[in-house]
């Protein structure tokens, strides 16, 4: 019990810190999009490109997380039903 209470304080911090890293690089690839649009120009359609898979890259690690958290969260609440029977 104790473990799985570290381990979703641990899921938790790094689903913090990944919410941050989210925003930003949402707000970057939405810049780079833009500019995209602007310049037409190759390279910056390639720097949009990067910047958006980037953002995929963490926008699916952020749902793992949540997901994770869910998983142990609901076994954590399944343990304390046994516990309490």
């Amino acid at each position: 019990m104790r473990r799985g209470s570290q381990s979703l304080r641990e899921l938790r911090d790094q689903l913090r810190i990944t919410a941050e890293q989210l925003e930003f690089v949402g707000s970057e690839a939405h810049e780079k999009e833009i500019r995209a649009m602007v310049a037409e120009t190759p390279d910056a359609a390639l720097e949009h490109h990067e910047a958006q898979r980037n953002l995929e890259v963490i926008a699916n690690y952020h749902q793992y997380l949540v997901d994770t958290i869910s998983e142990h969260e609901l076994r954590q609440d399944q343990l304390l039903d046994k516990l309490g029977n």
